[in-house]
């Protein structure tokens, strides 16, 4: 069986211990999309960090 692996791009950083959590990454990701982006947030353990990545298109 074959396997895939998606590129994914960085869009944004944000830090975990913030007093508001992962809302500012959910909503930046949030306004990424209604641009059309498909923006996804992920949590980045190693950093500590939320990540707002979306899918790179290979050229």
């Amino acid at each position: 069986m074959a396997t895939i692996e998606q590129a994914r791009t960085v869009l944004e950083r944000f830090p975990a211990g913030a007093p508001r959590g992962s809302w500012p990454a959910e909503e930046y990701a949030a306004a990424q999309r209604a641009q059309g982006i498909n923006a996804q947030v992920v949590m980045d353990l190693g950093s500590d960090q939320f990540l707002v990545v979306a899918d790179t298109t290979p050229q």
